[in-house]
This record gives structure tokens, sequence and C-alpha cells, in this order.
């Protein structure tokens, strides 16, 4: 038994003896990291994925859902793949997205209901108020002008010599909304083409005022929107009159009318 333990210490104290155990143990350590790995990527993964063509604003049901298993590398080169039936179910398809029959849920296509763009409108603060501006596919540059994008608004007319009036009235409005003549948001699907009928905005109530009595003077007054970049709409400063000269030939032509308060006033006559 002596002998045994000698010669193998032996054998464990030759450089060379040490320097081959150093390599198989490398290997093994490779082959084995480069199995899990392939494992790893090759193992399936269950994603959800829509049975049937889900369109633009639709509230997302779980029989609307089914699952197929992908490979583990697709889930990791995508990030924003979504995994789990719960992260779809009770949300909405974006108003600018359709999920066709079959298609994967990635987040960018998928909503909570306070995401929606008309939940804009139930969180109004309070002395604000719907402006509408009727709009075609020209006064949008064909269609470039979005939701959430901040524009101008310029104001055209004739004065009382017959001089054209054009200037911008207001910057950096935040468009709410794009519908087309039936009320439908116009980039709620890319499968109907929609015509753009109306812009809409949450604007200040004396805003409002100004831009109701600009519409209301004549037929010949426009207020025309004018796209901006990126940059503008995540710079832009506050939406403001930029104009007092338009603003104020604008409520030249109009007429003030104080709000009135009726009040239902008893008088006692009663006398003793």
């Amino acid at each position: 038994m002596n002998n045994i333990l000698i010669s193998l210490k032996k054998f464990l104290s030759n450089k060379n003896t040490v320097t081959i155990l150093g390599v198989l143990v490398g290997i093994v350590v490779l082959y084995l990291a480069y199995n899990w790995r392939v494992n790893q990527a090759i193992t399936p993964v269950k994603v959800p994925y829509a049975k049937e063509e889900i369109s633009a604003r639709t509230l997302i049901t779980a029989d609307m859902i089914g699952y197929m298993e992908v490979p583990q590398s697709m889930v990791t080169s995508n990030k924003n793949l979504i995994t789990s039936g719960s992260a779809v179910i009770g949300k909405y398809v974006s108003y600018a997205a359709t999920i066709p029959a079959n298609g994967l849920f990635y987040s960018e296509l998928v909503m909570d209901a306070k995401e929606m763009p008309d939940s804009a409108f139930a969180d109004i603060p309070d002395g604000y108020t719907i402006y509408s501006l009727k709009v075609d596919l020209h006064t949008t540059y064909g269609n470039s002008i979005f939701p959430n994008n901040k524009i101008d608004l310029f104001f055209k007319a004739t004065d009382d010599d017959g001089k054209v009036i054009f200037a911008r009235l207001i910057k950096s409005i935040k468009v709410l909304a794009v519908k087309d003549s039936q009320g439908r948001h116009v980039f709620e699907t890319t499968t109907e083409d929609r015509q753009p009928s109306e812009l809409l905005f949450a604007v200040p109530d004396d805003m409002y005022l100004l831009l109701m009595k600009a519409g209301y003077i004549s037929s010949d007054v426009d207020i025309l929107p004018i796209p901006r970049n990126a940059k503008y709409t995540a710079s832009a400063g506050e939406t403001e009159v930029t104009s007092d000269y338009i603003k104020e030939f604008i409520l030249s032509k109009t007429t003030y009318l104080p709000e009135e308060t009726t009040s239902n006033t008893t008088t006692d006559t009663t006398t003793d």
C-alpha cells in the first residue's frame, strides 16, 4: 500500500503530469460550459401569441391568446418580447398597431388603459377644455402630425384694409389625438386608410375662447397646424399665445359676454 502511495505521489509531483491534468481539466470545463450554453440557447420557452388578428385599441382577453414554444436564444435576443400571458391579458393593443394572427406580443405593441390616447381626455386639468381643429390630409402635411407631437398654430385672415395677416398665434401646443370624420383614431390601424379630419388639443379656457372666436370671425379666417421636429416636441416650452396683435385683432371682432349667475332669492316681506 505504501508503495502505491509513493508511486502516486511521484506521479503527481511530475511537472508534465500536472500540465497534462490541467489541460484535461480545462477541456472538461470548456466542454461542460459549451454544452450548458448550447442547451440554454435551444431549450424551448413558452410565449403567448395571438390566435386571431387583434385590432388596435382592443382589450386583450385570455381567449385571444395561445402559447407556443420558441428557442431561448430568441427570447434573449429580443428584449421586448413578452414571455408571460399575464403581461398581455387585460391590456390593450396600441392605438398605432395591429397584432396579426399567430403574431407574438412585444412590449411596444401593448398598453395599459391609462396609456391609451383617449384616457388623456379624462385627465384634463381643471380650467382646461378640449379644442377641435378641422384638418385634412393636406393641412396635416400628408398625415405627418401624430398624437403627442407638439406643434404651432398659425393664424391667417384679411384685415379691414384688405391686407393678409399671417403669423404664429400659439406655440408648443400638444396634439392629444388625430381622428377621422367618424371619430376614429387615424393611426390606430395599419390595415385601413383613414383620412385625418380633426386634431384634438386640451387648452386653458381663455385660450379655448380665443380659438373659438377666431374660427367664428368669418370664413376667411384659418387656423393652420404647423408641425415641428422631434427635438421641438421634446424641448418645447409652455403652450402660450405668441402674438398680442392677432389676439387683439380677434377680440376686436367679437364681443365679451361676462358670465352671469342666476340665483333665486326670496325676500321676506312679512311684518310683525
